[in-house]
């Protein structure tokens, strides 16, 4: 990474040393880790066995690096490795071996049935993961002053809305465009002028379940040089791999779906090699999350913790069957709610009269349903996250919400267990009335995330709850 550093001969003897070993795993990762299925990418990601025996005394699970920084043999391998010229995890908010098995793992999941390269840098939370995503396509030359700008959907994260709204706009005067219609194409192509830098969407949105054509939206920022970013959260690559269809970017809050658990915080950039864009930095489009992460990432310390890591990659061994039960569970719970007296609405992408089932119906399949025995085809799937409108506006809502007992009140999402919350007060609360009505987030609505229980307890509970609703 650092092209003036001056190459010594003891620094070359580590260099050729660790590019003989580089070589070695790209030809492992193309000759049979990328002929695996996706849940044994999951299960074992490039952690191996002759690894395991020979260096860490046969630990069948990836070991748990706890330690700040990495020892050197001499002047020379620390000179090549903090040049950047061999791989290195000098200090933990830099790198850490257990989070480059989470990081290798996520990159080849969301690089699944993808010709190209994929890689990822780990990252503290999701709001880092949006941080480090794109902050260096909105870096400008000294003394320069340009305007920027990106386009963004207006339907996300309430986070989300206010880094770009508050943090980005407010702040620092980059302006963000908001999309109200992202299945509009003219809307998006109408906000992009010569100092727009990248092109930004959810979907499945949260906690609208707002969605558009990737492909038709990547196709449009390609056609600017402009990078699409994505942040595929609620599908994981499970349901839904963005890169595949164009997209040069894809973020996760890996807190959410991917660590069911819920045994904390944890965030991932995922990007293409060789990506899009109009940024003039041949290290940025080669390979931008190894950039980021030694780079950017290097100054800023959004870093994740080595425990963190290793708790999330146990968490996706089995995030494609959890997916699909939760999925499945989720269906069922949409049409007891559609039906429901007491509900205005019922919002979930896989209702055959949801206005973007058809759309997402497109993009969203359970990878290799194909292959797996229980089915022997494609399925579609639209994962765990819903939402509805209980009649009688906001404090019956409240009424309903309250009266839970089985299906905990937070504003947590993605959990093995069913979380519910009440957006307008609480995740998308500081976005205001305003900020509300423009991302289309009633008063009365809850996004529903339902988890792996039976459906009929969660539909209990909800019955039960919607009963003292009068």
């Amino acid at each position: 990474m650092n092209d003036d550093v001056v190459i010594t001969p003891g620094m070359q003897q580590y260099i050729d040393k660790n590019n003989t070993y580089l070589a070695k795993r790209a030809k492992y990762i193309k000759n049979v880790v990328k002929k695996w299925k996706f849940d044994t990418i999951a299960v074992h990601g490039l952690y191996e066995v002759n690894e395991a025996i020979e260096d860490y005394q046969g630990a069948i699970i990836e070991p748990i690096f706890m330690s700040t920084s990495q020892a050197y043999r001499d002047s020379d391998e620390m000179a090549a490795a903090l040049a950047y010229k061999i791989p290195t995890w000098c200090y933990s908010r830099i790198a850490n071996p257990s989070t480059y098995y989470y990081e290798w793992t996520l990159a080849l999941l969301e690089g699944y049935g993808f010709e190209g390269e994929t890689s990822c840098c780990s990252t503290s939370s999701g709001m880092a993961a949006i941080m480090t995503a794109v902050q260096p396509f909105l870096v400008i030359k000294k003394d320069v002053c340009e305007p920027r700008n990106f386009v963004a959907t207006s339907q996300c994260y309430g986070g989300t809305f206010q880094q770009f709204s508050i943090r980005l706009m407010q702040e620092r005067n980059i302006e963000c465009r908001w999309v109200t219609d992202a299945t509009d194409i003219d809307e998006w192509a109408k906000k992009i002028d010569k100092n727009t830098r990248f092109l930004y969407g959810e979907l499945p949105s949260n906690p609208q379940l707002g969605f558009f054509d990737i492909e038709k939206v990547a196709d449009l920022a390609h056609a600017h040089s402009l990078p699409l970013i994505i942040d595929a959260t609620i599908a994981t690559p499970a349901l839904l791999r963005p890169i595949r269809h164009g997209a040069d970017i894809v973020v996760h809050s890996a807190t959410k779906t991917l660590t069911t658990s819920g045994f904390g915080i944890c965030g991932a950039v995922i990007a293409r090699k060789n990506l899009v864009t109009n940024i003039d930095d041949d290290q940025l489009k080669a390979d931008f999350s190894l950039h980021v992460k030694y780079l950017q990432n290097r100054d800023f310390g959004p870093n994740l913790h080595p425990m963190q890591a290793v708790m999330t990659l146990n968490d996706m061994r089995t995030l494609r069957s959890k997916v699909d039960l939760m999925s499945r569970n989720t269906m069922k719970v949409a049409l007891f709610l559609k039906k429901h007296p007491k509900v205005e609405s019922a919002q979930y992408l896989g209702l055959d009269d949801h206005p973007l089932h058809d759309l997402s119906s497109r993009y969203m399949w359970l990878v290799d349903a194909e292959h797996d025995e229980q089915y022997g085809k494609p399925v579609n799937r639209y994962g765990h996250l819903m939402s509805f409108c209980v009649k009688g506006g906001a404090e019956k809502t409240r009424v309903f919400f309250d009266g839970l007992n089985r299906i905990w009140r937070a504003t947590d999402l993605g959990r093995i267990k069913s979380v519910a919350t009440i957006p307008a007060i609480s995740t998308h609360q500081q976005q205001g009335e305003e900020g509300r009505a423009l991302a289309g987030i009633p008063p009365n609505m809850v996004r529903l995330c339902v988890g792996a229980e039976h459906p009929d307890d969660i539909i209990a509970d909800l019955d039960q709850a919607l009963a003292g609703v009068r």
